[in-house]
């Protein structure tokens, strides 16, 4: 074949390439749509779809306020959905984010101490100060999870290993390590924040109204930003740190503000679920499968399978036990775990 046949070829496979990670793309907003509509009608009370538009869009009866109907939807399935939305998309971003960024095929958002950081900081102002509203408590979750984030990055861009992944990963388990621990110490010394941890730690994202979920939006929308704009760098560090300050990368600049975006998304979606295992570590594997390494493709495919993970969750989670529920988060981790068995056994980790 000649020069200029080859050429020509290229752009073509590229274009097709293109074409079905775009593809896949509409296919998975597709399915989240679809998903979001089951979420509405599906739970202790099953609703027709007429009932669900009816619940969404009917005018209200100045007679009779709300109707019934309309309560389960507007105030009880619309926040969860969105929530569910919001956090996956947080977690299945961050996921990627982490594992790109330490170079690590089994990382996830614990690494940095998020959850532990967001989960002794709920304990504590509970103990201390006695909150009960989750908009109470839920910016100390924030403030909690980034102060966690912070202090593993400083103690991983210190001495000789500075910049290391594997000297974040160790300082990441270590700060876990001791914030779990001073966690339950709080939690037993005081029952009302040992009843509210119980239910926090499963990672549920019911009974959360829109007063919490807007502002965490607001914090998820940023780290996405943030995201976005290091990816183009993101590839590049993964070729190696030499190649990389070759490029003209700045390293130190790139791995920061990797970190403050992964802090964001993980932090706020923590803070407003609580930790939700696994998610991050699988949607990761399954969009690097999909779209193969390439950061710029591969970080928005997470996003979307991290909300359809996570609502397809709460709906099982729902019906399961019907009447009662089980917490999404819960059914997140029986669902991964298997997932990490598997990838063990036949030793697909894959990073970019």
């Amino acid at each position: 074949m000649s020069t200029t046949a080859v050429e020509r070829a290229a752009p073509k496979g590229a274009t097709g390439a293109q074409r079905r990670r775009v593809g896949g793309a509409v296919v998975l907003a597709a399915v989240l749509v679809a998903t979001c509509a089951v979420s509405l009608a599906v739970g202790a009370r099953a609703l027709s779809p007429a009932e669900v538009w009816h619940g969404l869009f009917a005018a209200p009866d100045p007679d009779r306020g709300l109707t019934e109907i309309r309560l389960i939807v507007q105030t009880v399935r619309v926040p969860r959905t969105v929530l569910a939305i919001v956090a996956g998309i947080a977690l299945g971003v961050s996921g990627a984010l982490i594992q790109g960024y330490t170079r690590n095929p089994i990382a996830d958002t614990g690494l940095l101490g998020v959850n532990t950081g967001a989960s002794f900081a709920v304990v504590s102002v509970i103990a201390l100060f006695g909150f009960s509203d989750p908009f109470q408590y839920v910016w100390f979750a924030f403030l909690g999870a980034g102060a966690a984030g912070v202090v593993v990055f400083g103690l991983a861009s210190i001495g000789r290993g500075a910049g290391n992944p594997l000297t974040l990963a160790l300082a990441g388990q270590g700060v876990t390590v001791f914030l779990a621990a001073m966690t339950m110490a709080v939690a037993l010394s005081d029952l009302k924040s040992l009843n509210v941890l119980r239910f926090w730690n499963s990672g549920s994202v019911a009974g959360v109204g829109f007063d919490v979920i807007w502002p965490v939006t607001g914090f998820v929308a940023a780290g996405l930003v943030t995201a976005l704009a290091t990816l183009p760098s993101l590839n590049l560090l993964n070729l190696g740190a030499d190649v990389a300050r070759g490029l003209g990368v700045n390293i130190a600049l790139s791995r920061t503000a990797g970190i403050v975006a992964v802090t964001l998304l993980a932090g706020a979606a923590t803070a407003a679920c609580g930790p939700i295992a696994f998610l991050g570590l699988m949607v990761a594997h399954v969009a690097r499968y999909l779209t193969g390494p390439d950061y710029r493709w591969l970080v928005p495919y997470a996003g979307l399978l991290g909300a359809v993970i996570l609502l397809v969750c709460d709906i099982v989670g729902r019906l399961v036990v019907r009447p009662g529920e089980l917490d999404a988060g819960v059914v997140v981790s029986l669902l991964g775990a298997p997932f990490f068995a598997v990838l063990v056994w036949r030793g697909k980790f894959r990073n970019a």
